[in-house]
């Protein structure tokens, strides 16, 4: 077969399939890094990357707000604490500890707040609770679940709704969350809570 190049006819069909093959091989790698980026993401996240494609109902727009949370905490300076910070931070959390006994709501607010303190000292913006969860899960997405359910416990023991065993859970993850947030090379001293 002998193809005649000089042909309007010819040229056109073989720009055509030309075309064609272009942009097959433009799908397939867009798709391998949506694939990619899907997978880092997954990874990263974890079951943060679940709960956006919840919320926002497709995967392209839960990937976009968690690129945007990505870019947000990427604009801040996230730091460890000084040997000081921490210091206070683990005296502040034993004084807590302490005063749950005989306050326990007191108790899980006050942690609330260390906890809110310890992430703006590191770099965080703070704000309201659903800012300061998506900021969390960008470099500490293990943390956020159980950040979401302890500070459940405190709003509702803000409305005295909260029983003992709520508020004495709350705290130990409230514990989990100032051990992991202090990066201390120390553990934090655990007491037992009192039920």
């Amino acid at each position: 077969m002998n193809l005649d190049f000089s042909n309007p006819a010819v040229i056109s069909v073989v720009c055509v399939v030309a075309l064609v093959i272009v942009l097959a091989v433009v799908w397939v790698v867009t798709r391998q890094r949506n694939r990619m980026r899907t997978g880092e993401l997954r990874a990263r996240f974890g079951p943060e990357y679940d709960l956006a494609l919840r919320e926002y109902g497709s995967r392209s727009k839960a990937e976009a707000a968690l690129m945007e949370r990505v870019n947000r905490v990427s604009r801040m300076t996230i730091h460890p604490l000084t040997d000081a910070e921490r210091e206070r931070f683990l005296a502040d959390w034993e004084a807590i500890q302490a005063r749950f006994i005989d306050h326990p709501r007191g108790a899980v607010t006050d942690a609330d707040e260390l906890i809110n303190s310890t992430l703006k000292a590191r770099g965080y913006e703070g704000g309201a609770f659903d800012r300061r969860i998506a900021d969390l899960s960008v470099h500490h997405a293990p943390l956020v679940e159980p950040y979401r359910r302890a500070n459940t416990v405190t709003v509702r023991a803000g409305r005295n709704e909260a029983t003992t065993e709520e508020l004495r859970s709350a705290m130990l993850l409230y514990r989990a969350l100032i051990e992991e947030l202090l990066q201390a090379n120390t553990p934090v001293v655990r007491r037992d809570v009192a039920a």
